[in-house]
């Protein structure tokens, strides 16, 4: 009897062990699509989308833009599979029909399972979840002129900045490339923030874009990726990223709380101007913690992702690069803030939707980061300056 116990407890265990072992924490950080992503064959999510269809119309098609430009034979990388561009495209299309048909959720749930394979992003070392913060553009004030009041620069792409794909010289660096600047005969990194923010190597140039107010109106910039500049004769402008000078990305805000300037629980973008303005004896010594440096281009419109279409807020994501296929459609649930008449965040309630992942970053490194567009509006910077919650990312495509 005891032996019959056990034996029906060691099976009970390997069925937990089987259905639940799906997601097994990782304990490594991931290096390779395949550790990104697990895909699903039971406990699926709801698919069940808390914004306008419209707004996921719009997304797609702009997403479709971008596959338009491969060949069709160009394949991806879902974890360990691979599916050609028209599978992609045909599976986005598929999700396009779906949802011109206006079904309710329960509708679109079921269609969602019956027709698209799912996978599952593997998350954080030693956690499934994955961390979602968001990003938004700012506006700020600006001048095509320097003066007094304007004074700090954003710049446009160097002449001396040099891009090496190292796949030329090794198959083994497939995919990696180094950004750089020639002495000589010498190939070095190139400047940091602090040799162009603090020694003006690149002044006189002729880079220079527009001056803004303030460094912190730079910095925050930078840290978006792109921005509107307001023209003292009320002209707007867009600006967008077009590259980095390849130095590392250093969170400010780790830096912070590890140096007791901020707590965790008081982290947020809103937090840390807040500080820095009370505090600007410590400004570049915080600024340039960080080395990493980004160059823009002016837009005609903005923002565009890094597969080069205009971002949709709510519904573009960015991700890693390196791990995830560019343009996948993906779902994702999380939370977001309810916020009251005086743009106080009340608080947080759940919310899941569809959303393509269009563009990157220097801090979205990982299976476990995701960074979500907001938008330009009041509501955008307080989602993107708090969010900082744990959710789930899946990735979806049509089964063959």
């Amino acid at each position: 009897m005891r032996l019959n116990r056990i034996l029906s407890a060691s099976v009970i265990l390997l069925a937990i062990i089987f259905l639940f072992g799906c997601y097994p924490a990782l304990r490594k950080e991931a290096q390779r699509p395949e550790d990104a992503l697990s895909k699903i064959r039971f406990f699926y999510p709801t698919f069940h989308d808390d914004m306008d269809f419209d707004s996921l119309i719009l997304a797609v098609t702009r997403n479709l833009e971008y596959l338009d430009r491969i060949d069709p034979g160009e394949t991806f990388q879902y974890g360990s599979d691979r599916y050609t561009c028209q599978q992609i495209r045909e599976s986005q299309e598929t999700l396009l029909r779906i949802i011109k048909e206006n079904p309710d959720q329960d509708q679109l749930d079921r269609k969602i399972r019956a027709l698209f394979r799912v996978y599952r992003a593997t998350g954080r070392v030693g956690n499934n979840k994955v961390l979602f913060t968001g990003y938004f553009e700012p506006t700020f004030e600006a001048s095509l002129t320097r003066n007094e009041t304007f004074r700090y620069p954003i710049y446009r792409e160097p002449d001396d900045l040099v891009k090496i794909n190292l796949s030329l010289f090794n198959e083994k660096f497939r995919g990696e490339r180094i950004i750089a600047r020639i002495d000589g005969k010498s190939v070095l990194p190139y400047y940091s923030r602090r040799h162009i923010e603090i020694d003006k190597v690149l002044k006189g140039q002729g880079l220079e874009i527009a001056w803004l107010k303030d460094p912190l109106d730079v910095a925050f910039l930078h840290i978006q990726g792109s921005g509107r500049l307001e023209l003292p004769d009320g002209r707007i402008i867009c600006v967008g990223y077009q590259t980095s000078n390849g130095r590392p990305y250093r969170s400010i805000g780790r830096y912070m709380i590890e140096n007791r300037l901020l707590n965790s629980e008081d982290m947020s973008m809103q937090n840390i101007r807040r500080y820095l303005s009370e505090h600007p004896e410590i400004i570049d010594e915080v600024l340039n913690h960080n080395p990493s440096y980004v160059f823009f281009r002016v837009l005609e419109k903005g923002p565009l992702g890094s597969i080069n279409v205009p971002l949709t807020p709510g519904r573009s994501l960015a991700l890693d690069s390196r791990l995830f296929p560019k343009g996948a459609l993906a779902f994702v649930s999380c939370q977001k803030p309810i916020v009251d008449c005086n743009g106080q965040i009340k608080e947080w309630s759940k919310f899941s939707r569809f959303v393509l992942n269009q563009d990157t970053g220097g801090a979205i490194r990982g299976a476990g980061r995701a960074d979500l567009f907001w938008g330009n509006d009041p509501y955008a910077e307080i989602a993107a300056g708090h969010l900082k919650h744990d959710g789930e990312l899946y990735i979806l495509i049509k089964k063959p």
